[in-house]
């Protein structure tokens, strides 16, 4: 996400020191120097990026999974999502995280949005892709990952925002996605 950086705000990296790398997210404290001459330290988790994807069924249903997420202690509803593999393209990894997780392979799928996460403290960046024309497959998810699939309509998918079974950004953003597109017959730019 190319963008103008305001000079004036820019905290220049002192030192960087390692504190904890993982399979899928390393954390390291920078000492930065502030805008006004100062020195502070920033927590930063380093992530390879990752994929989301709102798929419709030809029947105007988005196809969600429930999983369980350690870090919450409860089951979630989510869409299709996640992390790329080092140099996976996006749309690939889109089309790799679809199949695996539900089974489904779309006729068209396009990029919606890429946004970050948690900028105070992880570089995480996610893509969003839109799915149609959904074709049904056999769902192969990873070895550590229990889903099940479901398929909502637009008002199932508001009142599990309502009661937060669905919860995540990646997923509400999707709704609102949604809504626009039915709405207006385009997805955000």
């Amino acid at each position: 996400m190319p963008h103008k950086t305001h000079k004036k705000f820019e905290e220049v990296t002192v030192s960087t020191q390692p504190i904890f790398q993982g399979k899928i997210i390393s954390l390291q404290v920078d000492t930065v120097k502030l805008p006004n001459g100062g020195e502070a330290t920033r927590e930063i988790v380093k992530h390879p990026g990752a994929v989301a994807v709102l798929a419709l069924t030809p029947d105007d249903r988005m196809i969600v999974v429930e999983q369980y997420r350690k870090p919450l202690e409860k089951s979630q509803v989510e869409i299709p999502a996640g992390k790329l593999d080092a140099g996976e393209n996006p749309l690939d990894a889109a089309k790799r995280e679809l199949e695996e997780e539900t089974g489904y392979t779309a006729g068209s799928i396009r990029h919606i949005s890429s946004f970050y996460t948690s900028p105070g403290f992880a570089d995480e960046i996610l893509h969003l892709y839109a799915a149609e024309q959904l074709v049904k497959g056999q769902a192969n998810p990873d070895e550590d990952e229990f889903l099940e699939i479901e398929e909502l309509t637009m008002e199932q998918a508001q009142a599990y925002i309502r009661e937060q079974r669905i919860s995540d950004a990646k997923t509400i953003m999707a709704v609102y996605a949604w809504q626009l597109y039915k709405l207006t017959g385009s997805f955000p730019t």
